[in-house]
């Protein structure tokens, strides 16, 4: 489902649905070097999925793929790996909550997007599936995915693919350094091995060198290569041949082998090894097991590497279910060459000139393996991983100076004076809550200068780093409408003015002389100093005329009442605190409030509320503002109301149907304004004179989607 619009003249926006209630939105700026947003909706019980599939791998296999997901899924969630890779993806969806990637091709594509993952900043270690494409697929094989694509249909993919288990994968580092004491510079071969970072297996010998032999050929004559049983056929004929020629049943005289510590070269020499292997899985060369279970367990995530030992014999043997010989199980291990040696490091090939060769640790993926039968599929996820973010402190002056300047704004700015962990799903004044809690209970904080900084104002707001090319202020009335991942990548900015609103009118409308808008539909903090005045004269007026005394000014001195009034104004335009209708003196209502929402007025409207009239205002069938904006499905109108009037807006029934707002807009099909109001507070066990909730209405009127959406939102109220 697409949408399309344009909102001013400047910017465009595109929502797409991807699967249930889950949207993204693409911004498209004026400037090329940068393409757009991703902003999800965060909720637990959705798992995205982005693909990437290598064309080249499987034969064709890959391009048939590749316009199979195109046509099963949103065409934004698959990318043509041949087309610049998988960084472009991974940077796009990498705040996306519950992201599940889907690696289509051999393990060498697996491994190059989980290199890629370790390269971007930030980046959340997200589950990584594999759809076997390649020759091998020892990593697929293992984790339970089968050794190959049997033309399965995608939409049972995609279902094992939910329905999967999250496993860790250690990955090892491989660090070569040249032997400097071997003599002589002639020597054939690479200086670095293919890959840094192993994932599957590390072996050097006989198996390398067939492995080296079938990668010169495939780049020699490509054309030969697009079968995988040829492939495989390849290697049969290569490994007889090895087994009459012997050639590497030499290598222990050229190879040592310390492993935490321990030489184990004498044992190698003992056993006329032809090949070690580093075994970090449990499948190696196409699907055999090569570890014996004798020698201990064997797992993915115990941070131990297999170091085995294979003979010509034992190599032939794999395939009919043979194992070699077990060295040890080791965390670190160091491997010295004295002459030219074939390695391979996940299948990737070379002859590497005399080295040191040093594996270690590297860290752990996340990797999801296909469920079992017989093992009961659990039940969906309730929560979502944390997000850990740095509190950053900008001063008001640096704001007003900067705010155009990204980059100048963020050195501008004082030392982190906290560290959240917060869910992604929170809104702001979820995140508020937790900020203001830490700053109560949290050491001081110290800025670049050594200086204490001090605590934050009572009127410190947020602000949104990452959706416009610069920086603006969150109205803290609209905090829960805007969640964590919407305003920040790993900095949350709060903005804060150390020093107290002034309490003259003086001195509110110099303050006002400086103020910008900040966004498009103009911000509560953008007027003029004119507008002040009259509403200092207005109050005045209603003071002395009006029957009703105002609360503010029981108990004070005449000066300590034109203070206090005209602090009043200053909050009611700059205070991000305030989210309730404002009354000075009397209420009064007014049909041009209801006029001004059926016309689409937005300017008539802000000014009517700021003349003092209710946005509670109701008409003859007892609907208020927010309930004919929501009929029109304008959401400009809908936050502005949501953000002025009392917060009990939203629970008000009309006469006629007894429904609210909410069920007004889900009635009409305003899916935005639906999300708009649920996020406000709208009541969603509410009932109509038809005893209908809004998600009955939503069922009856066949969007589901939005009727699955309510019932997540409902029962996650009840567990709140």
């Amino acid at each position: 489902m697409f949408e399309l619009w344009l909102e001013g003249r400047r910017r465009i926006y595109l929502t797409v649905f991807l699967n249930e209630f889950t949207f993204l939105v693409f911004y498209v700026p004026d400037k090329e070097d940068k393409l757009f947003v991703i902003k999800p909706i965060p909720t637990v019980n959705v798992k995205p999925v982005i693909i990437f599939i290598n064309p080249k791998s499987g034969g064709n296999q890959g391009v048939k793929l590749l316009q199979k997901f195109q046509w099963h899924l949103n065409p934004r969630q698959v990318f043509d790996l041949s087309r610049g890779g998988p960084r472009m993806g991974l940077e796009l969806y990498k705040k996306v909550p519950n992201l599940r990637v889907l690696a289509c091709g051999g393990d060498g594509t697996v491994g190059w997007v989980l290199s890629i993952l370790d390269q971007i900043a930030n980046a959340v270690s997200f589950p990584v599936g594999v759809l076997p494409l390649g020759t091998g697929n020892d990593l697929a094989r293992a984790l339970g995915w089968g050794g190959g694509y049997m033309d399965e249909p995608v939409s049972k993919i995609l279902t094992n693919l939910e329905e999967s288990e999250t496993i860790r994968l250690d990955r090892w580092n491989l660090e070569v350094v040249p032997n400097e004491q071997v003599k002589g510079t002639d020597h054939a071969g690479k200086d670095n091995l293919p890959l840094n970072v192993m994932n599957n297996y590390f072996s050097l010998g006989v198996d390398a060198q067939i492995a080296l032999e079938f990668h010169e050929a495939r780049e020699a004559n490509p054309e030969k290569f697009s079968s995988r049983m040829y492939n495989k056929l390849f290697y049969g004929v290569r490994g007889g041949i090895e087994l009459l020629d012997r050639k590497w049943k030499g290598l222990s005289d050229h190879v040592t082998l310390e492993c935490d510590g321990k030489d184990l070269t004498q044992r190698i020499k003992d056993l006329k090894v032809h090949a070690i292997l580093f075994l970090n899985i449990p499948s190696y060369g196409g699907g055999t097991r090569p570890w014996n279970k004798s020698a201990g367990n064997n797992s993915t995530d115990d941070g131990l590497i297999e170091v085995i030992g294979l003979t010509i014999m034992q190599i032939t043997r794999l395939q009919t279910g043979g194992t070699g010989t077990p060295l040890c199980q080791c965390k670190t291990a160091r491997i010295t060459t004295g002459i030219p040696v074939p390695m391979q490091v996940d299948g990737e090939a070379c002859r590497l000139k005399p080295s040191v060769i040093t594996l270690s640790f590297f860290n752990q993926a996340t990797m999801m393996a296909k469920r079992r039968k017989g093992r009961q599929t659990p039940t969906r996820e309730t929560t979502i991983d944390k997000h850990k973010v740095s509190v950053q402190r900008l001063k008001l002056q640096d704001y007003e100076q900067h705010h155009c300047d990204k980059e100048l704004l963020i050195q501008s700015c004082e030392l982190t004076f906290s560290i959240i962990e917060v869910e992604p799903v929170a809104d702001l004044e979820t995140v508020r809550k937790l900020v203001e809690k830490l700053e109560l209970n949290g050491s001081p904080s110290i800025d670049h200068a050594g200086n204490t900084m001090p605590k934050l104002s009572p009127d410190w707001c947020f602000v949104d780093c990452c959706t416009a090319e610069r920086f603006f202020r969150i109205d803290r009335a609209q905090e829960s409408l805007h969640y964590l991942i919407d305003i920040t990548h790993d900095q949350l900015f709060v903005l804060d003015d150390p020093h107290r609103p002034p309490s003259t009118e003086e001195d509110v409308t110099v303050v006002l002389k400086s103020k910008e808008p900040v966004d498009d539909q103009g911000a509560q903090d953008t007027t003029t100093s004119m507008r002040v005045k009259s509403e200092i004269s207005r109050l005045e007026n209603i003071k002395t005329h009006s029957s009703v005394k105002c609360p503010q000014d029981e108990g004070h001195t005449n000066g300590t009442n034109h203070s206090t009034r005209t602090s009043e104004v200053y909050n009611r335009l700059f205070d991000l605190q305030s989210n309730e209708d404002h009354h000075y003196g009397q209420v009064r209502t007014s049909d041009k409030i209801i006029e001004a929402a059926k016309t689409g007025n937005l300017n008539m409207l802000r000014n009517l509320f700021e003349m003092g009239y209710s946005l509670m205002s109701i008409n003859k069938d007892g609907q208020t503002a927010l309930h004919v904006a929501s009929q029109r499905g304008d959401s400009n109108l809908v936050r502005y109301i949501l953000a002025n009037a009392p917060s009990n807006i939203v629970s008000i029934k009309d006469n006629q149907e007894g429904q609210t707002a909410l069920h007004v807009a889900v009635q009409n099909g305003e899916r935005k304004i639906c999300y708009l109001l649920v996020s406000a507070g709208a009541p969603l066990l509410a009932v109509d004179r038809q005893d209908r909730t809004a998600q009955q209405i939503a069922e009856q009127t066949r969007d589901y989607d939005l009727a699955k959406y309510l019932e997540y939102r409902r029962r996650n109220d009840e567990f709140a």
